[in-house]
């Protein structure tokens, strides 16, 4: 079947699952049961249920501290968890160490990129590429060992910064480049790999506006070519118009699920935000325009700010 239409029949069994936390899935890539993690005595994660259904772009949300980097770190094995087990793809990877995660189809950004930033961009590109025989140490000795391998792993490489942008880059330090070609290589160098689960920390975080379309278009390109894609985002704006499916976590826990503009309707989801007693709807655009709606701090001391007269504010 072609890849379009596999995704498109993914969307569609999305279509019958419950709204509820840890609805069961169609084709479930990701299933994790009982996963718990805490600092201090404080439940940093406490994820009863989760399925991630395969050929979707499906969103993490939640308020700060819900829970939804340290889900990511357990998940791609950054970090161990205190009890709980998770499936990828039919194999359990708890308690596997983060390079073999990766090697099964399972790869992470993060929302501080790890870009090398004395290595030029084409050699972090390079670096993300599986099965490279000159990293033995007596085949690194015999160039024609190695050298063909090479040659395929640059060709991708280039073949990738062309579609994100990034090729009349490739011979500067990564470190040169601004947050969001940062963010750009990041994404990149992960499809080195061939993953076929792409998990984004907060993609869309210090990036200039100019860039953050462009973001976008990759991150749906990536499901359209058949690529799964889990991001933890709080830019809701984002989050409604790629997602194909919504988790909300706060707490540690998985508090609702379903559809984008169903979610973000949700009572429920809207305290986890914002606290009770408030009745916005988070998919609502006209929210969004001065930023996001979650910092409501930000705007109260906004609000504050113009109701101050010149006056009240000389010293």
């Amino acid at each position: 079947m072609p890849v379009d239409e596999v995704v498109q029949q993914a969307r569609r069994d999305l279509a019958p699952v419950p709204r509820v936390p840890g609805a069961p899935k169609a084709d479930a890539m990701l299933v994790a049961d009982g996963v718990r993690r805490s600092f201090g005595g404080v439940n940093a994660v406490d994820v009863e249920h989760l399925e991630v259904q395969r050929h979707v772009i499906t969103a993490l949300i939640g308020p700060n501290g819900a829970g939804k980097t340290t889900f990511f770190n357990l998940m791609t094995g950054f970090d161990k968890p205190d009890a709980g087990r998770w499936d990828f793809d039919g194999t359990p990877l708890a308690g596997v160490a983060a390079s073999r995660v990766a090697k099964t189809g399972m790869v992470r950004t993060f929302q501080l990129t790890k870009a090398l930033a004395r290595m030029t961009v084409l050699d972090n590109m390079r670096l993300g590429a599986r099965s490279q025989p000159g990293e033995g140490l007596f085949t690194a000795l015999v160039k024609p060992l190695w050298a063909p391998r090479e040659r395929e792993i640059t060709d991708k490489a280039m073949t990738l910064l062309e579609r994100f942008k990034l090729d009349a880059k490739k011979d500067d330090f990564a470190g040169s480049l601004s947050g969001g070609q940062r963010k750009l290589l990041e994404m990149a160098r992960a499809l080195m790999s061939d993953p076929t689960l792409v998990m984004l920390d907060e993609p869309m975080a210090g990036v200039n506006p100019a860039l953050t379309q462009s973001l976008l278009g990759h991150i749906t390109d990536l499901r359209d070519t058949g690529t799964t894609v889990l991001f933890v985002e709080h830019d809701m704006h984002m989050v409604r118009h790629i997602s194909d499916w919504v988790v909300v976590m706060a707490q540690g826990q998985v508090v609702a699920e379903g559809p984008p503009s169903e979610v973000m309707a949700d009572q429920a989801v809207i305290d986890a935000y914002l606290g009770a007693h408030h009745d916005m709807d988070l998919g609502d655009d006209t929210l969004l325009d001065e930023g996001s709606v979650i910092d409501a701090e930000a705007d109260a001391e906004a609000a504050a700010e113009v109701t101050t007269s010149p006056e009240e504010k000389a010293p």
